[in-house]
């Protein structure tokens, strides 16, 4: 019998991570497995996603490893063909891979453009593609794709990746509309600054860093594992009419208009 609450009991789920091998991809894996998911770990880095398994077998889990590279669609829809034959059913796919080029759109150039979006735009449109398709063949399923605060909000640097994180959210938006009738659920998170490889080179210089830490509501950044809660909530029954929907995980960076304390507000 499941120690879980019912609502957030993912024992009986096979969930695959894309992007497991670090960052806000491991600590969903790990989080995944802590209410009781099979996770198969997937990374393009074979070592680092062997590393989360591992970790995740070691604290008494279930999990597997394998390598994957969003960008390649038949590579996805083959691995996800025979996880769900081996398991039975695929019923969350996560995907978290996202790539950043900052500099002034004037200064980019064309290769640059064509690799963030194809990791960012098209990696998680084959996501969906490869994921939706068996999810609306057995009728039941979460796909849960991470966009950011940056699909609303932009600074100078941001455009094309702030252009694929919109994205993400209208092909999720889109998805969700075209499964909904087949009860397959499609959600998207979009975190605030979080201390990952990707941020390295912000949280590197002090000055930016405080600047981001400044601007949410919390006044801090955000730990990968802080990504782990709202992740297994939108996997779970818990979030079972939850579709179409954009959870911002941001410490109130987008509710709150600058951080000047008027004079009286003591």
């Amino acid at each position: 019998m499941s120690s879980h609450h019912p609502l957030f009991d993912l024992s009986r789920r096979t969930t695959i991570v894309i992007g497991a091998g670090s960052g806000i991809g491991r600590s969903a894996a790990i989080g995944l497995s802590q209410v009781g998911a099979f996770v198969h770990c997937a990374d393009i880095d074979t070592e680092s996603a062997q590393s989360t398994a591992t970790s995740i077998v070691a604290e008494g889990g279930r999990a597997e490893a394998s390598q994957l590279d969003i960008r390649h669609a038949e590579q996805l829809e083959a691995a996800f063909s025979r996880i769900r034959s081996e398991r039975g059913s695929l019923d969350v796919v996560v995907a978290t891979p996202g790539v950043n080029v900052r500099k002034p759109l004037l200064k980019y150039t064309e290769e640059e453009f064509d690799r963030v979006v194809g990791v960012n735009l098209k990696g998680c449109f084959n996501v969906l593609r490869a994921a939706g398709s068996i999810m609306l063949e057995q009728r039941s399923g979460s796909i849960i794709l991470f966009s950011s605060i940056r699909s609303v909000t932009v600074e100078p640097g941001q455009a094309v990746y702030a252009a694929t994180k919109a994205g993400i959210v209208q092909m999720v938006r889109t998805m969700a509309a075209e499964l909904g009738p087949a009860g397959v659920r499609v959600n998207a998170i979009a975190p605030g600054v979080v201390d990952t490889p990707l941020t390295r080179p912000i949280s590197a210089d002090q000055n930016w860093h405080d600047a981001y830490a400044t601007k949410s509501a919390l006044g801090r950044w955000a730990g990968a594992e802080e990504m782990a809660g709202p992740t297994v909530f939108l996997a779970s029954d818990a979030a079972s009419y939850v579709t179409g929907a954009v959870l911002f995980v941001d410490g109130g960076w987008t509710a709150v208009d600058g951080r000047f304390q008027p004079p009286g507000m003591d």
